[in-house]
């Protein structure tokens, strides 16, 4: 019996070590992933704007994180915004769904802070209440130059032709498109899975919301002159022939890839999705901001 006990004592030793190693593991690398991949959307985001190692961003460039929410109120849903002020701290501004100002609460959390979705979801329940289901919606980072707006970055999701899309959209102050990256996706090798070639993604570079909102998909072979345009690096182009070609072709829809009309449609659609929603929200929110006198640093 003792050495049945004793077998018993050390099995539970190992255990307990071995889950504490292994806990360790997986804090450690967990936090080295996180931090690989805010790295790599910062250069992706940074590449949108036309940035890179050659041609670094000024100083006077910042990136300013607004994070949407759906706010529960009684039986119907309002829209939050966790806003950085111009003073550091951060403010939640709730809206109705028809635009009109329904309260402003500071929240108690730090730029470092509100990055982490536990912290910043903890500290708006705590600044609004905890009577009041708030759920993420998204996010939007507006890129000023010297304190004015230059753009915004778009995070977004849609569904593809397999499973869901994951996409990076920078817009400039007019939301026409700057540049799009396809940041995850699992459609198919060589045929849907061309949405990461810069021959399709770069099709919506350029493009005015006007011809946004009505952009649709052709299955039509792309013109030999608009593919060199595209992958332009590829193909030693000046900026000045790029520019021509990228303003010849910029009311013209999606040319889908070939036996991929599904993955092209999707992206088509989730882009035109989002540059549409993120306008007619920002429309809203500026206003507000306007009438409330809240002085945000974009």
């Amino acid at each position: 019996m003792k050495n049945i006990f004793t077998i018993i004592f050390r099995l539970t030793v190992a255990c307990l070590l071995a889950g504490l190693v292994m806990g360790t593991a997986f804090v450690l690398t967990n936090k080295a992933k996180k931090n690989n991949l805010h790295v790599n959307e910062q250069k992706v985001m940074l590449s949108l704007l036309g940035y890179s190692a050659k041609n670094p961003a000024p100083e006077a460039v910042a990136m300013h994180e607004v994070y949407r929410y759906l706010v529960g109120e009684g039986e119907s849903l309002t829209m939050g915004y966790l806003l950085p002020l111009q003073d550091g701290t951060f403010d939640f501004v709730t809206i109705d769904l028809e635009g009109g100002f329904l309260a402003r609460n500071p929240v108690d959390i730090s730029a470092e802070k509100a990055v982490d979705a536990g912290e910043r979801n903890q500290a708006i329940v705590a600044a609004i209440g905890a009577d009041k289901p708030v759920r993420y919606a998204d996010q939007t980072i507006v890129v000023t130059n010297g304190g004015k707006r230059m753009a915004y970055l778009l995070p977004g999701r849609f569904p593809g032709f397999k499973t869901f899309i994951t996409a990076m959209l920078a817009v400039d102050q007019n939301f026409s498109i700057l540049g799009l990256e396809i940041m995850e996706h699992e459609e198919d090798p060589g045929l849907g899975g061309e949405i990461v070639q810069n021959y399709f993604k770069n099709q919506f570079k350029g493009k005015p919301l006007e011809t946004v909102k009505k952009l649709d998909v052709v299955k039509m072979p792309l013109p030999e002159e608009y593919l060199k345009g595209l992958e332009a690096e590829k193909n030693g182009l000046s900026a000045e022939e790029v520019t021509r070609i990228q303003e010849q072709y910029k009311e013209s829809d999606i040319y889908a890839l070939t036996g991929a009309t599904i993955s092209s449609r999707s992206v088509t659609n989730g882009v035109k999705g989002m540059v549409k929603k993120f306008a007619y929200r920002l429309a809203i929110l500026d206003r507000v901001l306007d009438e409330q006198h809240i002085a945000v640093p974009f």
